[in-house]
């Protein structure tokens, strides 16, 4: 729970005025409190209010006092005008918002535990990457994006890509691939509005192949799919149905890839055919 300034007065332990509303307007401090044993857990926002709604400027924080944002506010909403974002006080993106959503030029950073390197700049629309260029850790120019289409590389702060694959309409669509953070492909196949749609697979880490069939909306198993053991040994063979196994038609192996089960499921439930 929290609590929200109206009007009134807020002190510190001091006795100090620290914030003051009169008539909904003014500078605010919102606070998390645990109300059972009355205590304040941390702040949670401080900035300037107007007919009771958080109107200006602005600054948000995690539950380790740690500031997440920084920025103009319209009407409760975050986001109109200038911004910044922060991980644990390191920023992640410095640019502008309209109405709720990224627009406009900016800079978006890779975090990492000391500092922190340009990962892209350019121009948003919408919250979608549109125009600008895409940077390594080595603030190498990797890829580009114009008019949000382009072949997109994205990288872990040691180097080691995390995504590659084909952008269009600001977003992941066609074929592309995501990698372990060892280096190693975790998965490859199609996507469909910045999500997995299509055929793809997916790998354990020592290089192995995991699954194998369709995706719908990040979710995969919708149709017929292999699925595998760490070592390669076959666990499933079937149909699918909304990211659950065995509802249709399939078969079941055990470790040594003897065939345990061959018949019909419904709702995750063995029928004989």
């Amino acid at each position: 729970m929290h609590n929200r300034q109206c009007d009134g007065k807020l002190y510190d332990e001091n006795g100090n005025i620290i914030s003051e509303i009169k008539n909904g307007n003014g500078i605010a401090k919102e606070f998390e409190f645990d109300f059972f044993n009355r205590k304040k857990i941390f702040l949670k926002f401080e900035g300037e209010y107007l007919n009771g709604k958080k109107n200006g400027f602005g600054k948000e924080y995690d539950e380790d006092d740690k500031i997440n944002f920084e920025g103009e506010y319209l009407n409760d909403k975050k986001w109109n005008g200038k911004a910044k974002e922060y991980l644990k006080n390191k920023i992640i993106f410095d640019g502008n918002y309209i109405n709720g959503k990224r627009n406009g030029n900016f800079k978006e950073y890779l975090r990492h535990i000391s500092d922190y390197k340009l990962k892209f700049e350019g121009e948003m629309f919408n919250d979608k990457k549109w125009n600008g260029k895409g940077y390594d850790p080595n603030n190498n120019v990797v890829y580009e994006i114009k008019e949000g289409k382009g072949y997109v590389k994205e990288y872990y702060y040691d180097g080691n890509l995390i995504f590659e694959g084909e952008y269009l309409n600001g977003e992941k669509n066609g074929k592309g691939k995501e990698y372990h953070s060892s280096g190693e492909l975790n998965f490859e196949g199609e996507y469909l509005n910045d999500k997995k749609n299509g055929k793809g697979k997916e790998y354990y880490e020592n290089g192995k192949l995991k699954f194998e069939g369709e995706y719908l909306n990040d979710k995969r198993w919708n149709g017929k799919g292999q699925e595998y053991y760490y070592d390669g040994e076959l666990i499933f063979e079937g149909e699918i149905l909304n990211g659950e196994r065995w509802n249709g038609k399939g078969k079941g192996y055990n470790y040594n890839n003897e065939l345990i089960f061959e018949g019909k499921y419904l709702n995750g439930k063995k029928e004989s055919l």
